[in-house]
């Protein structure tokens, strides 16, 4: 039986991290190029999507509770479809179906590229859950985008160019929502760049589980030309000579895949962005330890100091996790400690959160709640002294950056980041700054949580930060 999607409707909503933002992004190409079209609001929607996380039980616990309460939402209008995906959806399956009977299908994290034949069945009054494993290259492939997809940061685009983690860290449900490393085709990652340089990106975010393990496993193999890959540091290289493209960034390495090459690569590419986001997570080597981290501080700090080395104006961010099984009160100190060391410019700071099947789920040692509580609030006061500190450290320095929009702030402040990964709130006189497109900036004031600046119109070409 034909369907026509013409008429019909989809809005998605997004939990997690940017992986499942771009995940969303395919999901509604895929969609458009199907016929659907994005509804502005889920009232008007036929089909509702939501993209799940589950790094935290707080997002799981939000998923189960949205669920409940659009019961109502499917009643209200005929035909309606619900969908739910991402890693929550990977792990549980048929089982939300069965919990849930106003959801129709269930997708995992390999299985994107099935969502218009699920919505299809549905319609039909089908009920699937599919999540399987997908080991082929071909989960990758995705259409270029469609004339109608709306871009939602204009200027910047996120490419996906692996998948998986092998680490298995004792805290971390990845490798059982996303699977095991795989890396994408580098012709094909370089064909997506390519177009998307051509509709106007300037700017690219490489994303992966472990985004600097790319290839690690062919390279070992020898099996590089066969599968289609290379070295992390070369494939840099090659998006960094792409036509239009003016920035490169990656999100997430590990610490333990920075080679010699990657270093290398922040001092020689102007392209690639002063900034990496390194993930320590604890600076106790006792807590990192029975992570399983496979590194210690000494180690991190080593690389740090490398990294730094390589560019001096390298702006390093970081995850961290306090309150893990185990974690003493000495431990945390040492985690304090690290951080004042290495001065992070930001970080993302979690309470532990057990995750089912994982093995740190049932170690003894657990940390009462109000201990992690407090530890956190500690980390994130140090951590808010430190960005203050960097950003006055910006002040009177002069940048570039992309934008983004309107400020959240109001008036007439526009906003954008900068090669830092610094959100940048700016004035800009009589004249619209064009939404996407770089515009050079003086630093003039700072906040806990962003940069202020003025626009200016350079006499000579913009150095980063050419005045410090």
């Amino acid at each position: 039986m034909a369907l026509s999607h013409n008429k019909l409707k989809f809005h998605v909503r997004t939990y997690g991290c940017q992986m499942n933002v771009h995940d969303t992004e395919k999901v509604s190409n895929l969609l458009l190029h199907e016929g659907w079209s994005a509804a502005a609001s889920e009232e008007k929607a036929d089909l509702l999507l939501i993209n799940t996380c589950s790094i935290r039980d707080k997002a799981e616990h939000r998923l189960y509770s949205d669920l409940g309460l659009l019961s109502d939402w499917k009643k209200d209008k005929t035909p309606r479809v619900l969908g739910v995906g991402g890693c929550v959806a990977q792990q549980e399956g048929d089982e939300l179906l069965r919990r849930f009977k106003q959801v129709d299908f269930v997708f995992g994290t390999h299985n994107l590229r099935l969502v218009p034949d699920l919505v299809t069945a549905a319609l039909l009054g089908q009920r699937k859950a599919q999540i399987d494993t997908n080991k082929n290259p071909d989960r990758f492939d995705f259409p270029e985008r469609h004339p109608d997809f709306e871009e939602k940061t204009p200027g910047r685009a996120f490419v996906t160019i692996m998948e998986g983690c092998d680490m298995f860290c004792r805290f971390c449900v990845v490798p059982l929502t996303r699977g095991r490393e795989i890396s994408r085709g580098w012709e094909a990652i370089l064909s997506e760049i390519n177009s998307l340089s051509r509709k106007g990106v300037v700017d690219v975010t490489l994303l992966g589980q472990t985004v600097n393990a790319y290839g690690r496993h062919d390279v070992k193999r020898g099996v590089m030309v066969k599968k289609g890959t290379k070295p992390f540091s070369d494939l840099i290289a090659d998006i960094a000579r792409v036509e239009g493209i003016k920035r490169v960034r990656y999100t997430s390495p590990h610490p333990m895949f920075f080679d010699q090459g990657l270093i290398d690569a922040h001092g020689s590419l102007p392209e690639l962005c002063p900034h990496v986001h390194l993930p320590l997570q604890s600076g106790s080597n006792h807590v990192l330890e029975l992570m399983r981290r496979r590194y210690d501080r000494e180690t991190f700090g080593r690389l740090v100091q490398k990294l730094r080395e390589s560019r001096k104006d390298l702006a390093i961010t970081t995850d961290l996790i306090v309150g893990f099984p185990g974690e003493s009160d000495l431990d945390f100190e040492e985690t304090l400690e690290f951080v004042r060391d290495l001065r992070f410019v930001d970080s993302y700071s979690f309470k532990y959160s057990p995750r089912p099947g994982t093995p740190a789920k049932g170690d003894p040692g657990q940390v009462p709640a109000e201990v992690a509580q407090e530890r956190l609030e500690r980390l994130q006061a140090l951590q808010g002294d430190l960005t203050l500190s960097y950003h006055r450290e910006r002040i009177g320095s002069r940048t570039e950056v992309l934008v983004t929009g309107p400020s959240r702030k109001g008036g007439s402040q526009w906003q954008g980041r900068d090669p830092y990964n610094r959100v940048v709130n700016f004035t800009r006189g009589a004249d619209e700054p064009p939404v996407g497109e770089l515009v050079p900036i003086r630093v003039v004031e700072a906040t806990p949580h962003s940069l202020i600046g003025e626009a200016f119109v350079p006499s000579v070409g913009l150095n980063e930060r050419e005045s410090q």
